[in-house]
């Protein structure tokens, strides 16, 4: 697998490159800003966008997703319960004192066990709410691999401050649906530095009581 992180936007959210070396498809994550960047990144693997996958409709994640649709016609996938974060970007951008980007509504919702596949890689939808009410992460079990979003950081978890965040539902999700997975499953949190779920298990202080 090909598999190539930038750091993109204002933000430093992390966006994934997942490529299939035979195949030639790709599936890009949280495509947040720097599209030339990402652009770059596909042609230098001969990649062929399939799917453009958002784990969570912040702006920081989202930006750029239809310019890149604009450029590889791939569809935009995120859960539709970030609609009224999507509605609200205009706020989201005065948070960051940007010009609000175009998002639309997603090409297909990614609800819980959807499956995402390209020729050569297949991965599922965990639905991880708490962060927002849409958050997803992406596992795919051949790989060891979970993207987190913000749902999951390396010695944090994501914050509920924002609309749509709630605590309580943030720590469900985590115990529930990503501490169940193998300890040796590497996770690329949306911020920072990767890590493992063993890790987070042993010694992620936000994790020890729910």
């Amino acid at each position: 697998m090909i598999h190539e992180i930038l750091t993109v936007g204002p933000l430093h959210c992390n966006c994934s490159i997942l490529g299939d070396e035979t195949s030639l498809e790709a599936i890009v994550v949280d495509p947040g800003d720097d599209i030339p960047r990402i652009l770059s990144v596909l042609d230098k693997h001969n990649l062929t966008v399939k799917q453009i996958v958002i784990t969570h409709a912040h702006i920081d994640h989202i930006a750029g997703a239809q310019r890149l649709k604009r450029v590889t016609g791939a569809p935009i996938l995120y859960n539709q319960n970030d609609l009224p974060l999507v509605e609200m970007m205009d706020v989201q951008a005065g948070w960051l004192g940007i010009t609000p980007p175009e998002v639309p509504p997603p090409d297909d919702t990614l609800d819980e066990g959807k499956s995402i596949a390209i020729v050569g890689l297949t991965g599922s939808i965990l639905h991880t709410p708490g962060h927002t009410q849409g958050s997803v992460c992406l596992y795919l079990p051949d790989q060891s691999l979970l993207l987190a979003g913000d749902t999951l950081f390396a010695g944090s978890i994501g914050r509920t401050d924002l609309p749509g965040g709630n605590t309580r539902q943030l720590l469900n999700s985590i115990h529930n649906r990503l501490l169940t997975l193998p300890d040796d499953v590497s996770v690329i949190p949306g911020h920072g530095s990767r890590t493992s779920i063993g890790a987070e298990r042993e010694s992620n202080p936000f994790l020890k009581t729910k």
